[in-house]
């Protein structure tokens, strides 16, 4: 089906939108410990940002895929610089939830009732990089060579969010087939 033939698509987008950007998508992580290690030395994500709000008790860490030169020193500028950023991820915080006995976690969209499924991560190799996760105990959802669609695997953050892990390479062999 061609795009023009999709119902509810429009073509023509209003010019008034044409410098919005999708800039981020927000998680919701019971340890900050936890999750930036796992998005930072698992998936190579860099700290763009942090930003805590003590009356609110809550912290939130912007990630992303940048150059740690391209980083400004100064807060204000790096601030003004986060937010122009492309496809980053808000781990929001709620002070206390790390050591809360009673926390019972977030839901991540994939359990009923279903809603929000997962972030896409485009590698270069996606068997090379499933390896890596492996060694360095990433849980699984799918591995690459799992189910119906070969060569794209799903692994889960440490609060349980999904993650597609997929190459350029793989998704082209996929929907070429179908």
């Amino acid at each position: 089906m061609a795009s023009e033939d999709i119902p509810g698509l429009c073509l023509d987008v209003d010019a008034s939108t044409s410098d919005f950007i999708m800039q981020q998508t927000m998680y919701r992580i019971r340890d900050p410990k936890v999750s930036l290690d796992f998005y930072s030395r698992i998936l190579g994500m860099r700290l763009l940002k942090k930003l805590d709000f003590p009356d609110m008790k809550f912290s939130l860490y912007f990630m992303g895929y940048e150059k740690a030169d391209d980083i400004p020193k100064d807060e204000t500028e790096r601030t003004r610089w986060c937010f122009t950023r492309k496809a980053t991820i808000e781990l929001t915080h709620n002070w206390g939830t790390e050591s809360d006995p009673e926390f019972k976690g977030y839901h991540n969209g994939n359990s009923d009732p279903k809603g929000f499924g997962h972030i896409g991560l485009l590698v270069p190799d996606v068997d090379v990089a499933c390896e890596r996760f492996e060694k360095l105990g990433v849980k699984f959802v799918k591995k690459p060579n799992d189910g119906k669609m070969k060569g794209i695997a799903f692994i889960q953050d440490p609060d349980g969010y999904w993650i597609e892990i997929f190459s350029t390479t793989n998704v082209i062999a996929i929907t070429s087939k179908s």
